[in-house]
């Protein structure tokens, strides 16, 4: 009596493993700017050729991938997408916040940008471009590591400095020569950033470029910040100063906002 059982185990633990080997791909292309071969993905995920034939053609048929005219690279396709905005037409938050976005941009001028912390990733859900804008900037669903960014360094700063430790991977990616790449210096500036309220950044993830970022605190620990961009040829420490006070207020009056809302 054992032994169907044992089948069915085997056969249930055969389906869970493809499952994951899916979601592995289609993370891959998401990380990966172009197209990919086989070839190029067998390298990337170690994963047998034979199984990656066969889950190319089902992420294929379903539409989460699609083929060039040769039929031998692949990119993500428009399923990807679909599924992605449907995230965020379901976020109750995200309607309040892209008002909040707005209003801040009118009163800065800056590029501003709704971020979420997932794992040791930031990810872009809302942004509002500045119209005078000559930089390229955060795009809606792009990921930047949390220790690089205003954004993630005032959410980590809602962390323990044990819980961001066990958060983050080692040794933390490089972006620019300015990028903050030890643990204690990473402590430092969440420390900093609880004392005033705001965090910030010269050029640590993009070159060229400044930020600040607050928590909006309608959650504890908060998940979620918005940030100014500010090209540093357009701005000064103190205007970067009162940037970031400015995005403590609003940021405080989203959250009321949110929780009036019944939202958390």
């Amino acid at each position: 009596m054992a032994r169907p059982a044992a089948a069915g185990s085997a056969s249930e633990a055969a389906g869970v493993k493809s499952a994951r080997r899916a979601i592995d791909l289609v993370e891959a292309f998401a990380a990966h700017p172009s197209w990919l071969s086989l070839s190029d993905l067998h390298a990337k995920t170690g994963f047998p050729r034979s199984s990656l034939h066969g889950l190319l053609r089902t992420l294929l048929d379903a539409g989460w991938l699609e083929s060039d005219s040769s039929n031998t690279r692949y990119r993500l396709g428009a399923r990807a997408l679909i599924c992605g905005t449907a995230y965020l037409d379901r976020d109750p938050a995200i309607r309040f916040a892209t008002e909040a976005l707005e209003e801040l941009r009118e009163q800065t001028g800056f590029t501003t940008h709704y971020a979420r912390l997932v794992g040791s990733q930031v990810v872009y859900l809302e942004t509002r471009e500045s119209q005078r804008s000559t930089y390229l900037t955060s795009k809606i669903g792009r990921t930047l590591p949390a220790h690089a960014t205003a954004l993630g360094k005032a959410l980590l700063a809602e962390l323990t400095r044990e819980e961001v430790a066990a958060l983050l991977p080692k040794p933390l990616p490089t972006l620019t020569e300015n990028t903050l790449v030890s643990l204690e210096q990473l402590d430092e500036a969440c420390a900093t950033a609880r004392e005033r309220g705001y965090a910030a950044e010269v050029e640590e993830g993009t070159p060229g470029i400044r930020c600040v970022a607050a928590v909006v605190p309608y959650r504890i620990p908060g998940t979620d910040a918005i940030s100014c961009s500010m090209p540093i040829d357009q701005t000064t420490d103190a205007k970067a100063r009162k940037t970031g006070e400015l995005l403590t207020k609003v940021t405080a009056e989203l959250a009321q906002r949110l929780r009036r809302e019944g939202i958390r």
